[in-house]
C-alpha cells in the first residue's frame, strides 16, 4: 500500500530531474541525465563533475581565506604628494649640557656628595638638585655608582620634575640664531620648552598641550609642553582644511631646497660641559616626529657634533588610509583611526603615542612610581634615583615581551600585547640624509673682523633642516580583496570549472520550488478534471440504467 503511494511521487520526481538534466546550463549535467548514455558513461561523467565541483569548493575556500585574513594591502598611491599638504616635521632638540655651571657643577657636587654619610646627604642643602640631574645622566653613570652609592631617606616625596625645569638651560643659552623659510625669527618665538625623558628640550611645530594632552587628567605641577599655540586647521587624520592659509600652525613650507628649510645656530659653553653625568659624546640630540607625537627623544636621534655644520635632507613617508576600511576591524586593517582608540592621556592617537603610555603604566606596575617626564596624574609618585634601576629594567622586559608573546606566560609578560599599539591609519616618518662637514665659524668670524671676546669659550654647530624633494610618494592601504572582487573571483572560478553563471543558480531555485509547485499544481488540477468526468460517467450510466427500469 505505501509502496503505490510513493511511486507515484518518485515517477514525478525522475521526471523532473531528467527534465533539469536535460535543459541544464551546467556543463555535464545534461549528459547523466541523458537517457540514450550507458550507464558507464553516465558514471564517468557524475566523477567528472564531482572532481569540478570539489576543486570549485577548493578554490573558492581559498579565496575566502585570503579575503578575510589578507583583505589589506599597502600600495603606492596614484600620483605624488606635494609637501605643502603636510606640515614641516616637528623638531626636538635637546643640548647634551644640563645646567650651567655657574648655577649648579655636577662634577664639583656629586664628587663631595659621594663622601657623605647618609644622615649628611639627609640635610645637604643641595641634596634634591644632585638627586634631580642624576635622573638625566648616562646609564654608563648608573653602571659606575649605583652600587656603591646609598640614597637618603626622605620622608616626603621629591618633585624632581620641576626641580629639573628650574635648573635647565634657557632656550637663549643654546639656541643662538634661528632662521625659517629665509625669515630670522628670535628662537623663543617658534620654538617652546617640552619635558623630555632627556630632561627639557626645545621643540619646534609640536601641537600645544591643549591639542594633544588630556590635561585635564594630568599633574599640574609641572607643564609637559609649554606650546600654547591653537592649530584648528588640521589634524592627523584629515590634514589641512580649506580654510588653512600659508601661515596655520603647524607651520609648512612651499617647496624644497635651502631656501624653504629651517636654520639653526647651536652654542655649547666650554665651561658648562659635564663629562661625569653626560660620558665622552657631548653636543646636541635632534628627533624629527610628526606634530602629532610626543617626542622620545632616546628612542631615535640624530647626534650634532660640536663645531660642526650638519645638513639634513628630509623626506617624508606618509602612509594613508582607503575610508572604505572603516568597515574593517583594526586587527584587520592592522591600523586604528582616532576615535577607535582612547588613550588616557593624549587626544590624538599615534603609536608612539600609544607605545610611551603603555611604557607608562607598566612602569607604575613595576616600580610603583614613574619617570619624572612620563604622564602621569597628581595621585602617581615619581621614581627616586634609587628606582632608576628599576624603570630601566621595566623598559627592557616590555621591549623583551614581543618575543615570548607564544610561550605561556603569565598576565605581567603579557602587558605589552594588552597595550595594543597598533600604528595609525594616517602617519608620518621622516626619512633623513646627513651630511657633515667640520664648522669653521672661528675663523669666519676672523675674516669677517668682527669681535672674538664674547664668543671665546664656546663652540658652535650649525644645523640645516630642509626637504630634499618638492613631492613624494605616498603609501596608502587599501581593500585587496573587497565584496565585489570576491564574488567576481567566485564568479570566475565557477565559470572556469562548472560553467556556472549566476542565471545557472536561478535555475536551480526555479527546478527546486517554482517548477514541482507548478507540476503539483497541474496534477491536482488533472486529478480533479478526472475525478469530475468519472463522476459525470457514473450519472450518466446510473440515468441509463434508470431509464431502462421504468421501462
Amino acid at each position: 500500500m505505501k509502496r503505490s503511494k510513493l511511486a507515484p511521487f518518485r515517477t514525478g520526481l525522475k521526471d523532473l530531474l531528467l527534465e533539469y538534466c536535460s535543459g541544464s546550463s551546467i556543463h555535464g549535467v545534461q549528459y547523466m541525465g541523458c537517457r540514450n548514455r550507458s550507464w558507464c558513461e553516465r558514471f564517468w561523467w557524475m566523477v567528472v563533475f564531482a572532481m569540478s565541483v570539489g576543486s570549485c569548493a577548493f578554490l573558492i575556500r581559498e579565496t575566502y581565506v585570503k579575503w578575510v585574513q589578507t583583505p589589506v594591502i599597502v600600495s603606492f598611491a596614484e600620483k605624488s604628494t606635494p609637501v605643502w599638504q603636510i606640515p614641516f616635521p616637528a623638531v626636538t632638540i635637546c643640548p647634551q649640557t644640563k645646567v650651567q655651571s655657574k648655577k649648579f657643577n655636577f662634577t664639583e657636587e656629586f664628587d663631595g656628595y659621594l663622601e657623605m654619610s647618609s644622615e649628611e646627604r639627609l640635610t645637604h642643602n643641595r641634596s634634591d638638585e644632585i638627586l634631580a640631574i642624576m635622573h638625566l645622566c648616562e646609564r654608563n653613570f648608573y653602571r659606575m655608582f649605583m652600587t656603591r652609592f646609598k640614597f637618603p631617606n626622605f620622608t616626603s616625596p621629591r618633585n624632581y620634575g620641576g626641580i629639573i625645569q628650574n635648573m635647565s638651560l634657557d632656550m637663549y643659552d643654546y639656541l643662538a640664531d634661528c632662521t625659517i623659510v629665509g625669515e630670522n625669527l628670535p628662537c623663543p618665538l617658534i620654538f617652546k620648552e617640552t619635558m623630555t625623558e632627556d630632561g627639557v628640550c626645545a621643540t619646534f611645530n609640536g601641537l600645544s598641550a591643549n591639542d594633544l594632552l588630556r590635561t585635564e587628567v594630568l599633574q599640574s605641577e609641572v607643564p609637559y609642553i609649554s606650546a600654547t599655540d591653537p592649530s584648528p586647521h588640521w589634524t592627523q587624520e584629515s590634514g589641512y582644511s580649506a580654510q588653512a592659509n600659508l601661515s596655520a600652525y603647524p607651520y609648512r613650507t612651499l617647496g624644497s631646497g635651502i631656501g624653504a628649510g629651517l636654520f639653526l645656530l647651536l652654542r655649547t659653553d666650554d665651561d658648562d660641559i659635564d663629562y661625569l653625568c653626560r660620558g665622552p659624546v657631548q653636543g646636541f640630540k635632534v628627533l624629527f616626529h610628526s606634530p602629532a607625537d610626543y617626542p622620545q627623544i632616546s628612542k631615535k636621534f640624530f647626534h650634532i657634533s660640536m663645531d660642526t655644520a650638519v645638513s639634513i635632507a628630509i623626506k617624508p613617508q606618509m602612509i594613508t588610509t582607503n575610508p572604505r576600511l572603516r568597515d574593517y576591524t583594526p586587527e584587520v586593517r592592522h591600523c586604528f583611526f582616532n576615535h577607535e582608540r582612547y588613550l588616557q592621556f593624549f587626544r590624538v592617537y599615534s603609536q608612539d603615542n600609544c607605545e610611551l603610555e603603555c611604557l607608562t603604566n607598566y612602569t607604575l606596575r613595576h616600580c610603583d612610581c614613574v619617570k619624572f617626564s612620563m604622564p602621569r596624574t597628581n595621585q602617581t609618585r615619581m621614581c627616586d634615583p634609587d628606582e632608576i634601576r628599576c624603570m630601566i629594567d621595566a623598559e627592557n622586559t616590555l621591549m623583551e615581551m614581543d618575543l615570548v608573546q607564544h610561550r605561556e606566560s603569565s598576565v605581567e609578560e603579557n602587558f605589552r600585547a594588552n597595550c595594543n599599539c597598533l600604528p595609525g591609519c594616517t602617519s608620518m616618518q621622516y626619512d633623513a640624509e646627513i651630511t657633515t662637514t667640520d664648522f669653521e665659524w672661528m675663523n669666519w668670524v676672523r675674516s669677517m673682523k668682527l669681535s672674538t671676546q664674547m664668543i671665546e669659550g664656546m663652540q658652535i654647530s650649525y644645523l640645516g633642516i630642509y626637504y630634499k624633494e618638492p613631492q613624494f610618494m605616498t603609501s596608502k592601504r587599501s581593500e585587496l580583496y573587497g565584496m565585489t572582487d570576491f564574488l567576481a573571483n567566485c564568479g570566475g572560478i565557477m565559470g572556469l570549472c562548472m560553467g556556472i553563471s549566476l542565471l545557472s543558480f536561478v535555475e536551480l531555485v526555479y527546478f527546486c520550488s517554482v517548477r514541482p509547485a507548478m507540476l503539483w499544481r497541474g496534477n491536482r488540477k488533472r486529478k480533479r478534471k478526472s475525478r469530475k468526468q468519472k463522476m459525470e460517467e457514473c450519472a450518466d450510466v446510473c440515468l441509463e440504467a434508470m431509464v431502462v427500469k421504468s421501462d
